[in-house]
């Protein structure tokens, strides 16, 4: 079939095959490009690795270090009358280019939340793989099913407290317009802790480990954003901030943990990006979009690829001390957060207007970043022709 970009809201509902193996193919050539990444994880599971962060970090394993790696996420299929998600045809993509170099590559789609998919994924790693040496968690989800009480949490964009009422941009009109959001309640709170905070992190720790799959030596890391403060009310100040709180708590009880086994946990900032889940968040866009205009004209832009690739041979794999800040964080939102940067956002942030949006901020950049996630935009794709879009794993 013909497949062309049909985009509702902060969602594009088709996806190329083609292209989004070209873009996992662009991440594996830098990731090449930076040279090997010595002393780097051999096995590692990434819970949540068909885009964004999570596909950066098995690529950079994988392509960087040689590593095996078991890839879990919960995407949909092909089918004749439809094309499958970014994410299914991005995983497929990596498992073939891993594979065509000899590297083990396995993936499971399913519920990560669920004990199901944490005892599938417990058996891959006893029978085919052995204990992995890092483990990164990299969901991002809108709902969780408790997996002991079948309860079902719902995670939601609010500020606490108080009202807000700031901009945002509508990327469908292409509009700066008012935005006003009414305080999250209690349960909206809870509800966004429990899908987004640390608890199923420490669950897939725990089970782990009691499964003795835990290898010494072990890191895992989860990623976490906190931004500037236009942007705090309704993130690091709202409920998405509460959840990723939860993340700090847990990466201090995992680190008791894995001291038997000379193990580490992190938590790691990281840039703020055009994903699937930040396209949701609003003001975000357009922080995004006036964040893009001002690092790309300082020549320190990077996107998922660069940020993990620089993570893993900076941070985690350097070999020497690795820097954190005073709450233990790893900050790979470094470069986002200097001052020069900063005190020039804040000088545009008010006078972004519509008529100016194109000039001020690096929209169009925006919006090539978000349909290169669905693998449209991408060089050498011939995106008039007729495409195999029923592209599956192999067995």
């Amino acid at each position: 079939m013909i497949i062309e970009p049909k985009i509702r809201g902060f969602v594009c509902l088709t996806a190329h095959p083609d292209g989004c193996a070209a873009n996992v193919q662009e991440q594996i050539e830098h990731v090449k490009s930076k040279g090997r990444i010595e002393n780097g994880p051999k096995n590692v599971l990434v819970i949540g690795a068909s885009a964004g962060y999570g596909l950066a970090s098995r690529i950079t394993a994988a392509f960087g270090s040689g590593a095996a790696t078991l890839g879990l996420f919960f995407e949909k299929a092909p089918s004749e009358r439809r094309p499958g998600t970014a994410g299914w045809y991005n995983s497929v993509a990596f498992e073939k280019a891993a594979k065509a170099e000899g590297l083990f590559a396995k993936s499971i789609n399913g519920d990560a939340f669920s004990d199901e998919i944490k005892a599938e994924a417990i058996k891959v790693l006893k029978e085919e793989m052995g204990p992995v040496d890092l483990v990164v968690y990299s969901l991002a989800a809108p709902r969780r099913t408790h997996p002991k009480t079948g309860e079902v949490f719902k995670s939601t964009l609010k500020p606490i407290g108080q009202t807000y009422d700031g901009i945002t941009l509508d990327t469908d009109k292409e509009i700066v317009k008012d935005i006003h959001l009414e305080p999250a309640t209690e349960e909206d709170i809870r509800g966004t802790v429990a899908v987004m905070g640390g608890e199923d992190w420490q669950m897939w720790m725990d089970e782990l480990d009691a499964a003795g799959v835990l290898a010494e030596n072990c890191q895992t890391v989860a990623f976490t954003y906190i931004g500037t403060r236009l942007t705090w009310p309704i993130y690091w100040e709202g409920t998405i901030g509460k959840a990723k709180e939860d993340l700090d708590r847990v990466a201090v009880e995992l680190n008791k943990k894995l001291a038997s086994k000379n193990g580490k946990a992190y938590v790691a900032v990281m840039k703020g990006l055009v994903t699937q889940a930040s396209s949701a968040i609003p003001v975000v866009p357009l922080y995004i979009s006036l964040l893009y205009k001002i690092m790309k004209a300082k020549g320190n832009h990077e996107g998922c690829i660069e940020q993990a690739q620089r993570m893993f041979a900076t941070r985690l794999y350097s070999g020497e001390e690795m820097p954190l800040d005073e709450s233990n964080r790893i900050r790979m939102d470094d470069w986002e957060m200097a001052d020069d940067i900063q005190q020039e956002i804040e000088r545009l942030w008010p006078t972004i207007t519509t008529a100016n949006l194109h000039t001020i901020t690096d929209f169009a950049g925006y919006q090539s970043e978000f349909l290169r996630l669905f693998g449209f935009g991408l060089d050498g794709v011939d995106y008039a022709a007729e495409t195999d879009h029923m592209v599956g794993f192999d067995d």
